[in-house]
């Protein structure tokens, strides 16, 4: 039975080894469970004081940065985040693009758009393709704080940009109540199937309904419409 023994020191070893991977199980565990909120800004200075402001919000026990849209979706298998904060306008793939790609690959992202001013259109965009609000980069630490918190405790939460019509566009045109509860859908990201759920609709009967409001509005596609109805506060 001798060569049944192991040899002096293996056990050691092993235990050592096993010890070693608990802590490592443990420690991923911890990381897995804590809060954590990305923001991505290609400015240096906007995204070291939005990380510093974000850091202080209650809850939050982990925040990463990324420089640009490219990074955020090569980094999201490993590094799921609760929440996105992400700059709406940047140089190469824009946080528009980043919206559609990422919601595509992992439809329950929370992400919240960033905008330097009153970017309608930009941020309708992102809101069109999935994203659940937008947040001013000089808001008060008080209203981040209070748009985080909720965007974190309310997987349903959503803030639509404020309506704001511009002049020049001139009356808004007429659409039915169907067409604008098609309208106001789209603006929620939900897809033609989801909303005909929703009105209680055929798919097919959604899709009439979206190829009249885009004709109406002028549209080219409904990221487009979005964007024009609430320039026009149609949807809200």
């Amino acid at each position: 039975m001798s060569g049944m023994r192991q040899m002096p020191g293996v056990a050691d070893r092993i235990e050592t080894i096993r010890t070693s991977l608990e802590a490592q199980r443990d420690a991923d565990l911890r990381r897995t469970a804590m809060t954590s909120v990305l923001v991505c800004d290609d400015s240096p200075l906007a995204r070291e004081a939005l990380r510093r402001a974000v850091a202080t919000v209650p809850g939050v026990e982990r925040v990463t940065t990324a420089t640009n849209g490219e990074e955020v979706l090569r980094r999201w298998g490993a590094d799921r985040s609760d929440l996105i904060l992400m700059d709406v306008r940047m140089p190469g793939l824009g946080g528009v693009e980043t919206v559609r790609r990422l919601l595509s690959a992992d439809p329950g992202a929370r992400i919240i758009m960033l905008t330097v001013a009153e970017d309608l259109d930009g941020v309708a965009l992102a809101v069109a393709a999935g994203a659940r609000g937008y947040l001013h980069k000089d808001a008060s630490r008080a209203e981040l704080r209070a748009t985080v918190t909720q965007a974190l405790a309310d997987p349903t939460w959503r803030l639509a940009p404020r309506r704001l019509r511009s002049a020049e566009m001139g009356a808004a045109p007429t659409l039915t109540a169907r067409e604008i509860q098609v309208l106001e859908g789209m603006s929620h990201g939900r897809s033609n199937a989801e909303i005909g759920r929703e009105l209680f609709l055929s798919e097919d009967t959604v899709k009439t309904h979206a190829r009249r409001l885009f004709k109406k509005l002028g549209a080219s596609d409904r990221a487009h419409a979005v964007a024009l109805g609430f320039r026009w506060g149609l949807v809200r």
